[in-house]
């Protein structure tokens, strides 16, 4: 699948986003800050960090934005909304929502990789009002009543 690309004046310089290795879902996002500004989070901030970017997904599929599993698991630093949900209509820049969970400040240069960006297909579904629905095993049993 071909995407459609667009580096904003920003991002000008930084690499297309890409995967890692061969099997990797997701590809790497990276932050288009202006080199000599560097982003300090602090513990417990959120930021609106730009990708310096702008994209065509095709009819039919979202790109969502995840957490990098070593930012999280090594600085406490993830993606708020995650998944974020990037829609096939969107036109704007790309950016990521990241927070920082961590307890030490984490700071953010241009070229870091913030994210991942995966892309997947979407389903046009869509509600039918109905007066009962088909029983089920389960029935109306929420959080925690299949077990620990």
């Amino acid at each position: 699948m071909e995407i459609g690309f667009k580096y904003l004046s920003h991002g000008v310089g930084l690499p297309l986003p890409q995967r890692q290795t061969e099997q990797a879902a997701g590809m790497d996002l990276m932050a288009a800050l202006n080199p000599d500004a560097a982003l300090a989070l602090a513990p417990g901030a959120r930021a609106l960090v730009p990708c310096g970017f702008a994209m065509a997904l095709p009819p039919g599929f979202e790109a969502q934005v995840r957490p990098r599993s070593g930012l999280a698991a090594k600085h406490g630093v993830t993606v708020l909304n995650a998944p974020g949900t990037i829609d096939a209509d969107y036109r704007g820049e790309v950016k990521v929502l990241l927070v920082n969970l961590g307890q030490q400040e984490f700071t953010i240069v241009r070229g870091e990789r913030i994210a991942q960006l995966v892309v997947a297909p979407v389903t046009a579904a869509r509600f039918a009002l109905r007066e009962d629905l088909d029983d089920t095993v389960r029935g109306a049993g929420g959080f925690g009543s299949t077990g620990v």
